[in-house]
């Protein structure tokens, strides 16, 4: 059976939190003393500049029986299908559509299960984002992962994660979600097949989007956030990998204890989890269809105002009352770029053909819509109150970047779907000058 985690809730919040088997281990009134209680060793991991305002300023102490410090130099090693290096493949403008990623034949832990689909940008500079799926069905044992590059948001689709990190443990099933953000080291066990899809932003963090009119209440709410609660483990006399992604390439390092020896740690640089079904949907009960932003999850903000390097949204189950309108998502064209995965269930716009581990990717400008067996059943549908979505939960990666696909998504997987296009052909031409 499962340990019962404990967790410490909140967005954004100064946490703090010490293992009970050493109490006080936290020191009073400062953060670096002489001599830390327990014969421990003072650490901070900074995730922004010191000098960015007090309102974006995060980071977190650790009370550690070693530092982060204690181990060989990194050492190149094979990168697999992680790739960060977008000229290899030529653009792709259409429609394109994945079926389910193949779950592994053999033993694959989490870092050898990761795949880059699409990305933009440059880790080096620090501004981009980047799509990944992973499956994996072997725990990490006696080794860890960490990304110099950027923050990690994970949407396991199958399988519970149990993540171990410097901050403690928590577990991660479908229909939730974890960010692991940028420098923190995690270890993932799994009991059997594991998938799901990772996004990674290089720049800035992840924040909970404005409400505006909205008001104080709605969406995803703070309280509903998850950080984990200190607990270590004194393990040396092993030999233990830390895999470090940097630069878009992995890197290993040995050292002879386990990087889980944070005993006590306070700050607001912290891992978190968030359980999908708290969100609190917001929808028209009048007429017409909203955008999509009203289902934000998570931003990650870009320079300019209202545009996001990533937004992170949802389409989960709720009531649609909308009179005389159209209810599936509208015909589109869009200055985003909209990666798509299905958790489970049948997304309402695309029944078949769409899977659970499966992916859809709209680019920018790149006309997309319900296919024309939706269009019929929706048009002609009686209007009153409907359930939309039970038992299913679709998401969006939404980016003001333009992806480039990799080699691996549009070939080696051979999982993309070249019929894609057909679910539009049978849109019929319904004019008719003589008709009102």
């Amino acid at each position: 059976m499962s340990e019962k985690l404990k967790y410490q809730s909140g967005f954004g919040n100064e946490f703090a939190s010490e293992d009970p088997r050493c109490p006080d281990a936290l020191p009073e009134g400062q953060n670096n003393p002489q001599k830390c209680k327990y014969g421990l060793y003072a650490e901070q991991l900074s995730g922004s500049a010191f000098t960015v305002p007090r309102s974006h300023n995060v980071r977190t102490w650790f009370y550690r029986i070693r530092p982060a410090v204690h181990h060989t130099p990194f050492e190149p090693m094979e990168s697999g299908f992680l790739n960060s290096k977008w000229d290899d493949q030529h653009p792709n403008p259409n429609q394109l559509r994945w079926k389910p990623f193949d779950l592994p034949s053999r033993d694959t832990d989490f870092v050898q299960g990761l795949h880059t689909l699409a990305g933009a940008g440059d880790p080096r500079t620090r501004h981009g984002v980047a799509i990944h799926i992973f499956a994996c069905n072997t725990s990490m044992s006696d080794s860890c992962f960490s990304n110099a590059d950027g923050d990690f948001l994970i949407v396991p689709q199958k399988g519970t994660l149990k993540i171990t990190t410097e901050f403690g443990k928590m577990e991660v099933s479908p229909n939730e979600i974890c960010v692991i953000q940028s420098g923190m080291r995690f270890s993932v066990d799994v009991e059997g097949p594991s998938r799901g899809y990772i996004c990674e932003v290089f720049d800035g963090h992840f924040e909970l989007p404005n409400l505006g009119p909205i008001g104080a209440n709605g969406l995803a709410n703070p309280r509903d956030f998850q950080t984990p609660v200190a607990w270590y483990e004194d393990r040396d006399k092993i030999n233990y990998k830390v895999v470090n992604k940097y630069q878009g390439c992995l890197f290993v390092a040995q050292q002879d204890h386990s990087p889980f020896d944070v005993v006590a740690w306070h700050g607001n640089y912290v891992p978190y989890k968030y359980n999908l079904r708290h969100f609190c949907v917001i929808n028209s009960v009048s007429f017409d269809h909203c955008d999509p932003s009203i289902f934000t999850v998570l931003t990650c903000p870009s320079t300019k105002p209202g545009v996001a390097i990533l937004d992170f949204v949802i389409f989960p189950p709720r009531w649609s009352v909308s009179e005389n309108t159209f209810r599936p998502p509208y015909y589109h064209r869009n200055c985003m770029s909209e990666f798509m995965g299905l958790i489970l269930g049948q997304y309402e716009a695309k029944e078949e053909g769409f899977a659970p581990g499966g992916a859809t990717l709209h680019s920018m400008m790149t006309p997309h819509g319900p296919d024309a067996q939706c269009f019929e059943h929706w048009t002609e549908k009686e209007l009153t109150a409907h359930r939309v979505a039970d038992e299913t939960q679709a998401f969006m990666f939404e980016t003001s970047m333009g992806l480039a696909i990799t080699k691996w998504a549009e070939e080696v997987s051979q999982k993309l779907d070249k019929k894609y296009y057909e679910c539009w052909q049978g849109l019929k031409k319904n004019f008719d000058p003589k008709k009102k």
